[in-house]
């Protein structure tokens, strides 16, 4: 998962290793250093009125600036967005389940990330900086004077991300902000990290790995990926879509899996173990730990290649029906659950969630150059998550969230 990490668009992990971290102790520094933006002037080109704009195209080094919705449905401004948010609650119309009060809910739920995303950028902060520059009156006046069509709940969307940014610090890999930056699982950990007995270049490594049982080897997930790639996915996708109870409880899960059983997609993922030199009797889990070698595979590799492919084995077989023989064959390669220390967990539960906070005591609280880090965050200050790529589908934001400001509160109780 990146979870408090990113995509980092193929940065390195030699980009963020820092071998110590001073202490950080002004509230703005997440907005103060400006030269993680390129070009001073192109900072300044985006103004409010064309931020809460919906037909406004924000550009950078000439290319649009993308956000999305569900990580995978992508858009250039929040008018092109407009139409999907209607099409989605226009589904369902036939279900009892999901009435005009569950419609408009719908509706605004995806309004607000919609704005979110749009705002919360990993690749340009102007928007963000704009937002949480300015008064909520001068939010209220700027889409007061928009002349375009706003949805219901558009101004209300915009005051609450602009709420929360402003209070708020978005940790992950790439943020401005040092202190936000060392609180990502991406983070690289130069002497390494022991956990459950086993060396990880990040908990983040750890995090991948664990997602594969300690028998299942390389030769093992090729064939899992020539079994998918020949499988009937079209109509197995259109069963969750046709669910709206499953598909709105899971919607981000649905849309990662449409995005990875595409066959370009199965194809890339069989491309990238053959790049990596892996050797056919390699095991997955031991393959993704420190031997020796440090920094076999980035944090970025061990998320989108050895992450991205046990979260589609396990949402596949989660998702599928109890008579399905792939299902049967994923149960057989381990991708039933989490095996961890004689233990099976199942892979979207509590208790495999937990984990995350168990690797956090020993990052945050017993290695002292970490601990210093998040203990001297002021509390005010609301640790915070999202990406407008999406997230491994493992654990909802608002539980890796929470967790994130608990370990904070036991940090600050040990701190000296």
């Amino acid at each position: 998962m990146n979870k408090a990490c990113g995509w980092l668009n193929g940065r390195q992990r030699g980009e963020w290793c820092l071998s110590s971290i001073g202490g950080w102790t002004h509230y703005l520094l997440l907005f103060a250093i400006t030269s993680f933006t390129p070009g001073l002037s192109s900072a300044q080109e985006l103004s409010l009125q064309k931020l809460v704009t919906p037909s406004t195209v924000i550009s950078k080094d000439g290319h649009p600036v993308t956000f999305a919705i569900h990580a995978f449905i992508e858009f250039n401004s929040l008018k092109d967005a407009f139409p999907y948010i209607e099409s989605q609650a226009g589904r369902w119309q036939n279900s009892a389940a999901f009435d005009a009060a569950a419609r408009q809910s719908l509706r605004r739920r995806l309004l607000r990330e919609a704005v979110e995303s749009r705002v919360i950028s990993m690749t340009d902060e102007r928007p963000l900086e704009v937002l949480v520059t300015h008064t909520a009156q001068e939010v209220k006046d700027a889409i007061a004077l928009v002349k375009e069509l706003l949805p219901t709940g558009y101004m209300e969307a915009f005051l609450q991300v602009q709420e929360k940014w402003k209070q708020s610090l978005n940790c992950w890999s790439a943020a401005p902000s040092i202190p936000a930056r060392v609180l990502s699982n991406w983070y690289p950990i130069e002497e390494g990290i022991v956990l459950y007995g086993t060396t990880y270049d990040s908990t983040e490594h750890f995090w991948q790995a664990v997602k594969y049982h300690p028998d299942v080897t390389v030769a093992q997930l090729a064939e899992l990926l020539d079994k998918f790639e020949h499988h009937d996915w079209e109509s197995w996708l259109a069963h969750l879509d046709g669910d709206p109870e499953l598909y709105l409880s899971n919607s981000y899960a649905v849309e990662f899996l449409r995005h990875n059983l595409a066959s370009e997609r199965l194809r890339w993922f069989r491309q990238e173990l053959d790049r990596q030199g892996l050797r056919p009797a390699d095991r997955a889990r031991q393959a993704q730990q420190r031997h020796g070698t440090a920094f076999r595979f980035s944090a970025f590799e061990a998320k989108v290649l050895w992450g991205d492919l046990a979260d589609l084995f396990h949402l596949a077989y989660m998702f599928s029906s109890a008579g399905d023989p792939l299902r049967e064959v994923l149960a057989e390669d381990h991708f039933d659950g989490i095996y961890l220390g004689g233990r099976k967990m199942a892979f979207i539960s509590e208790e495999f969630r937990s984990l995350m906070i168990e690797i956090w005591k020993v990052k945050y609280l017993q290695i002292p150059r970490f601990r210093e880090v998040i203990a001297n965050i002021p509390t005010q200050i609301r640790l915070e998550h999202f990406l407008n790529d999406g997230d491994s589908p493992d654990i909802p934001i608002p539980v890796y969230v929470g967790y994130l400001n608990e370990i904070r509160n036991m940090a600050r109780r040990q701190a000296p």
